[in-house]
């Protein structure tokens, strides 16, 4: 990558540039990346990154900025890299493979338009909010199945291991086609997709060289895929009414799709489609509990839960980054851009823009309006939001009128990611109404 500008110009120093870059800095984000987000955003909110390990890259942290860019995508493109920041190792790695013009996932994440538009319109219609409503009878047996199994116990779990990754996972395995016992398989490939720097999730056979987290992310695609091809197969000969069925079954300009477009298909839905909505619950439980007034204002007056949930995407805001990178020479808030430099969007950082968001370090389910971009902007916006938002909807009117009282026994633990993250632990004692 080359840059048009010298070490020094619009540099960001090196202690705020790691903490929003390196994965290790999110397992302890309230102490490390939002204290660095704030400093960036009031002292160089579009700088030059330069780290050890890593190549350049342009940080952007305002919400303005990054609206910009995402209805960019002319200039700021998502086509010619991966969507997710990785070391140069890695990067290297990944190039390596690729090195016959292909991509690591043949999915929207790494597509520009027109291309974008036409993978995209094969399940847009199914993604839409009244099709997703007609799922809700279905979606809501899951959750009051999942909270009776909850409150059954003593009311000591840990919410996170025990029951937020869980029903979510169920949520989307049942929508999209996959057997409820190959569930486990969905979930460990899932963690270690996007997990590969954290030690709980890695690999076991993965041996700590320089490009080892482009490894496992490369290790868990593979074994995706070979679960995939036999289910697309089968509801290509078998079709049902399934979100496998429908990709598996579609045809772009008369053609079905290839082996590789479908398992990017699957394996976007099968792996984003949970975590970052598991990620959200479990950090609205533990904001509840840190900000006692909201849960008893929640649980006063349940017609809140949808604003509950607009405040614990943005706060929480699961989804860290993605990467664009610029298809020509640009100037862009008086920094002169070259063709192949790289940005990085840092959605947390935006989403506690202080410009937009009043006491934006504070949850409040009563924000108005709450402009969140948790969920992405422009082309890229989030193609499932509506069917999280469903299940967490609904999850929330079954869970919280049977407790009078959340406490947290445990330290919170943080998972070691800088692309899809959240809670990986949360011990927490549940009182019952």
């Amino acid at each position: 990558m080359t840059t048009s500008i010298s070490d020094t110009d619009f540099r960001i120093p090196d202690e705020y540039a790691k903490a929003a870059i390196l994965p290790e800095s999110y397992a302890d984000e309230l102490n490390v990346t939002y204290p660095a987000f704030e400093w960036l955003r009031e002292n160089n909110r579009f700088g030059l990154a330069h780290i050890d390990g890593y190549d350049p890259i342009w940080l952007a942290t305002k919400h303005a900025d990054i609206l910009e860019i995402e209805k960019n995508g002319e200039v700021f493109t998502s086509g010619r890299d991966e969507p997710n920041i990785n070391d140069s190792a890695s990067a290297g790695f990944l190039k390596m493979v690729n090195s016959d013009g292909s991509r690591t996932l043949d999915t929207l994440a790494y597509m520009d338009a027109p291309e974008h538009t036409k993978i995209k319109n094969i399940t847009a219609a199914w993604f839409m909010p009244a099709n997703v409503r007609k799922r809700e009878d279905d979606i809501r047996a899951l959750a009051r199945a999942a909270v009776d199994k909850l409150l059954s116990g003593s009311g000591e779990c840990d919410f996170v291991k025990d029951f937020a990754v869980f029903y979510p996972l169920r949520v989307i395995m049942s929508l999209f086609g996959v057997p409820e016992e190959d569930e486990p398989r969905m979930l460990t490939l899932t963690q270690e997709m996007f997990g590969p720097a954290d030690p709980d999730t890695q690999r076991a056979e993965m041996v700590p060289e320089p490009d080892a987290m482009a490894r496992m992310w490369k290790a868990a695609i593979d074994d995706f895929s070979t679960y995939f091809n036999e289910l697309a197969a089968q509801r290509r000969a078998n079709p049902t009414d399934d979100l496998a069925s429908i990709i598996a079954n579609a045809k772009v300009d008369g053609e079905y799709l290839s082996e590789s477009f479908i398992n990017g298909y699957y394996v976007a839905i099968a792996t984003a489609g949970h975590d970052t909505t598991s990620s959200t619950v479990s950090g609205a439980i533990k904001a509840l509990v840190d900000f006692p007034d909201q849960f008893d204002k929640v649980r006063n007056d349940p017609s809140l839960i949808p604003a509950l949930i607009d405040e614990a995407v943005r706060y929480i805001s699961p989804v860290k980054h993605f990467q664009r990178v610029v298809s020509r020479d640009f100037e862009f808030r008086g920094r002169q851009l070259k063709e192949g430099d790289h940005v990085m969007l840092l959605y947390p950082s935006a989403n506690r823009d202080e410009e937009v968001f009043d006491n934006a370090d504070t949850f409040d389910i009563t924000r108005r309006p709450n402009k969140h971009i948790a969920f992405g902007h422009g082309p890229h916006m989030c193609i499932g939001q509506h069917v999280a938002k469903l299940e967490m909807r609904i999850l929330f009117e079954e869970l919280l009128p049977h407790i009078s009282k959340i406490e947290i026994t445990g330290e919170p633990k943080y998972v070691t990611a800088n692309f899809l993250s959240g809670l990986k632990s949360l011990p927490v004692r549940i009182t019952k109404a």
